[in-house]
């Protein structure tokens, strides 16, 4: 069996996904390959992997190669975590440049302008790397952990609508965080469903496992004055300026461990998140800072203040190098791979794969976000037939904006690129939009360059 991972000099993903797949069991024997275009990022995270597992005797391989054709060649999996250029730099373009020409963007990682202009620079380097997968290993499973999720899964998936492509998210991990100590239960004893796009997903099903008895109406009862006072990423930026520490927010299953139980803010990062609960009575799995992304009326409802904060402590936490490899398991992409290879028709939370009917209200040709049984086929979305015609109808708005987003990033139309901005409900303002298109090409060259 071989694993590649592309992305590995990452420290962050590369020795994070290492200590993941060498505790399994299942995977035991596997090749993995590490790649990455930076070398010697790369030699670092391989001279770890080999130290470590002549230290602790693991019946692992590991090689490394910046070639990625020669690490695919036999691949059964793939899993990809990259960005491109300057993260940073290029993210405070895509916030900030917009809002010179009158778009005020919640965020801009994902969703409105910044969204588009992430998808345009990173999706084609997705696609090429799925064109050397179809050449070279065309029965493996490709899992990409990289934003913007939604139009990066679904631009490649419009191109190689038969390749096992899959999008995975953290923000699920939230409904095992908070659900519990909201109910008074183990997590155990509670079964739940969400399903949406990616960061903009809610809570559909809750019931209790003994009985089968439905709980969403004990979730809506409890949530407001649960979530009125949680801890939100205000409180966990100033602990970090104060001790230095970073807490596990990313995936995390457990509330953030900080010196305070209770936000020092009300509805701190979840302003918005409260509009969703209370006017939609749906139960959002993730905050302001991604919800706002996609919804017209969401500057003027969003806790403008904890979404700042976030992105504070998310710069400093993903420039923080990882150190060492970890025998634990965190993200959700081993127990997937070892369902896949055991058969075992399990349930996973949430996965991005293309509409196939599972929201019969979104296009058939948009990424979503559903659970799906995991077997030896791979993944089976799981439908909602009566998914809530209201929330629906808020994603229905933004999937205009994803359907021309990959039709650009496939054909390097300008023209395209122009009418993503035109159908998005975040640009409010567009009498400038061609300036601000031509803008963000000439600064963020090279990787715009093909948009003609």
């Amino acid at each position: 069996m071989k694993i590649v991972l592309i992305g590995a000099g990452s420290a962050q993903f590369g020795l994070g996904s290492l200590g993941e797949i060498m505790q399994s069991r299942v995977l035991s024997g596997a090749e993995i390959a590490l790649v990455d275009i930076d070398a010697a990022a790369l030699s670092r995270v391989h001279d770890s992997a080999k130290a470590f597992i002549e230290e602790k005797g693991l019946p692992f391989t590991v090689s490394a190669a910046t070639d990625r054709k020669e690490a695919l060649r036999g691949a059964d999996f793939v899993i990809i975590s990259i960005e491109v250029g300057k993260r940073f730099e290029l993210w405070d373009e895509d916030w900030g440049i917009p809002l010179q020409y009158g778009i005020r963007q919640v965020y801009g990682e994902n969703g409105g302008p910044g969204g588009l202009f992430h998808a345009l620079r990173i999706a084609p380097v997705i696609v090429e790397i799925c064109d050397d997968v179809v050449r070279l290993c065309p029965d493996a499973f490709v899992f990409s952990y990289s934003n913007p999720m939604t139009a990066i899964t679904t631009t490649v998936l419009r191109k190689y609508p038969k390749l096992k492509f899959v999008g995975l998210c953290h923000e699920i991990g939230s409904l095992q965080r908070y659900l519990p100590p909201m109910l008074g239960l183990p997590i155990e004893k509670l079964r739940y469903r969400a399903a949406g796009l990616n960061h903009f997903s809610v809570l559909l099903e809750a019931s209790y496992a003994e009985g089968g008895e439905d709980a969403y109406a004990d979730i809506l009862a409890k949530a407001p004055a649960f979530f009125e006072r949680e801890i939100g990423y205000s409180d966990v930026w100033d602990y970090a300026r104060r001790t230095g520490e970073l807490p596990r927010t990313e995936g995390a299953a457990e509330r953030y461990a900080i010196d305070r139980e209770r936000s020092s803010r009300p509805w701190s990062d979840r302003s918005l998140f409260r509009q969703i609960l209370e006017r939609f009575s749906l139960l959002p799995i993730t905050v302001d800072s991604h919800l706002g992304e996609y919804i017209a009326w969401a500057y003027g409802a969003a806790d403008h203040k904890g979404i700042l904060d976030f992105y504070a402590f998310y710069k400093t936490m993903l420039c923080g190098s990882r150190t060492e490899i970890e025998l634990s398991l965190r993200e959700r992409v081993v127990p997937i791979m070892e369902g896949i290879l055991q058969d075992s028709g399990y349930e996973e939370g949430a996965v991005n794969i293309l509409n196939a009917g599972y929201i019969p209200g979104l296009p058939h040709d948009i990424a979503v976000e559903v659970p799906a049984t995991v077997g030896a086929r791979g993944l089976s979305g799981i439908s909602f037939p009566a998914y809530p015609k209201g929330f629906c109808a808020l994603l229905r708005n933004y999937c205009g904006v994803y359907d021309m987003t990959a039709e650009a990033a496939l054909t390097g139309r300008r023209d395209y690129v122009v009418q993503a901005l035109l159908v998005s409900p975040i640009a409010v303002e567009v009498s400038r939009v061609d300036e601000l298109v031509d803008l963000m090409r000439e600064r963020q060259r090279p990787w715009l360059d093909y948009i003609g």
